[in-house]
């Protein structure tokens, strides 16, 4: 029988953060979302003053001044490279690797004795090697798994390191009774709010179910997580991440947009970042979706969202050539008049390169713009993103996002790299 380990960061971001101010020991950080709206990630600290997660920052500033709460925007360059060493880490001490999310890795550990110090030496060499700390929760299913991490994490006697093994049936089931169904893995609010109707209240009314009733009443993936719950593997590890069959790219302004030259600079940088996105993957798209949309939260405005498919004539991955049909869709849905809030492009259809059917009747595109793409991913790559870009992505930069408090990006750029006095 397979036995697996959710890994993960405690308050990542914030955790981030702190890894390179040690002044910060201690002391309550806050991450905010893009343009400073919202509360993100929060440390132990901070949660401990009653800050809520995605609360608006207006909100909790003065409680901020008051505390001494350490605020920063989003360093996403910062926490996405802290992420990948942090994954690299943690693949050494497992025998297969599943790295679930930016914070989150299942590891497989079949066969290893004295599991309870494995883990112990395991969470200390990440702490030592990227300065985050970490918990691991394991089991005999990846639903286990997680739900014993959130047992590490709730209860300070686990000290970071909870199995399921380590108790006896009684005690498990005791402990079950205590978790609410909605921090199962899986069970969202709507479907916890469902279980709630039906008597179910906890890991253990789940665990118990009939999932033949629970298969009629949802469907397989929550009778999944019953099996799951009660020992039974259902979900294997993944080695490779599926890729994405749909790629979204957008971002709330950091002040309202109204001219066009603005939003078809966003609309241009959203449709170049997720055509490196497909490329990344080895993917093409057929479809190019475009979204522009008012403030609704001002209702004194006037409100109007817009909303376009583009078909492309064959499917691609070339930056230019959805930065076209997004500019295209952008014209026909833009109304002047109105202060917008936030631009997208969503791009679908999306399958493998080179297997795409083609147009017998259109030109096939130049072979050439492939080495083009490729170059400017590689340029991009070695001298950060951004360096090379289309010429529409700059017409204006009104749309850029607010970082009014972002840390400096310690390990990605070369001018902000810590000083040592």
């Amino acid at each position: 029988m397979p036995l697996f380990a959710l890994v993960d960061g405690n308050s990542f971001y914030a955790s981030c953060e702190r890894a390179f101010r040690p002044d910060l020991i201690g002391r309550p950080i806050v991450v905010l979302s893009n343009n400073d709206g919202c509360v993100v990630a929060r440390s132990a600290e901070a949660k401990a003053l009653g800050i809520k997660g995605f609360v608006p920052f207006f909100e909790i500033r003065d409680m901020c001044e008051r505390h001494g709460v350490a605020v920063f925007s989003s360093n996403y360059a910062l926490y996405g490279d802290m992420s990948k060493r942090m994954m690299v880490v943690i693949g050494g001490w497992g025998i297969e690797q599943e790295v679930y999310s930016v914070d989150e890795s299942f590891i497989t550990l079949d066969g290893i004795p004295n599991l309870k110090d494995y883990a112990t030496r395991l969470r200390a060499d990440v702490l030592q090697r990227v300065g985050i700390p970490t918990c691991v929760g394991i089991g005999t299913t990846k639903t286990l798994a997680k739900l014993a991490n959130h047992v590490g994490k709730k209860f300070p006697k686990a000290e970071g390191v909870f199995s399921w093994d380590w108790l006896t049936a009684d005690w498990q089931d005791k402990l079950m009774a205590r978790i609410e169904v909605g921090d199962v893995w899986g069970i969202g609010r709507r479907i916890s709010e469902k279980l709630g109707t039906m008597g179910i209240h906890t890991a253990l009314d789940l665990q118990r179910s009939d999932p033949r009733e629970i298969k009629r009443s949802f469907n397989v993936v929550v009778e999944r997580t019953v099996a799951e719950l009660n020992g039974v593997n259902c979900l294997a590890l993944e080695d490779v991440s599926p890729d994405k069959q749909q790629i979204i790219a957008s971002r709330s302004f950091a002040e309202l947009v109204g001219d066009f030259d603005t939003l078809a600079s966003a609309i241009s940088h959203h449709a170049c970042r997720a055509a490196e996105k497909l490329r990344q993957q080895n993917s093409a798209a057929r479809m190019v979706g475009v979204s522009i949309c008012t403030n609704p939260f001002r209702e004194r405005d006037s409100q109007y969202t817009g909303w376009i498919v583009i078909p492309l004539v064959h499917p691609s991955a070339d930056s230019a050539v959805i930065t076209h049909a997004a500019l295209a869709g952008l014209r026909a849905i833009y109304r002047k008049g109105y202060r917008y809030k936030k631009a997208g492009v969503i791009l679908t259809e999306i399958g493998p390169q080179g297997l795409e059917q083609r147009d017998l009747f259109v030109p096939l595109p130049d072979p050439r713009r492939a080495k083009v793409m490729a170059v400017m991913d590689r340029v991009n790559a070695e001298f950060g993103r951004g360096t090379l870009r289309l010429a529409s992505e700059q017409l204006q930069r009104g749309w850029a996002m607010r970082q009014e408090q972002r840390s400096p990006r310690w390990t990605t750029h070369w001018e902000e790299i810590i000083t040592v006095r």
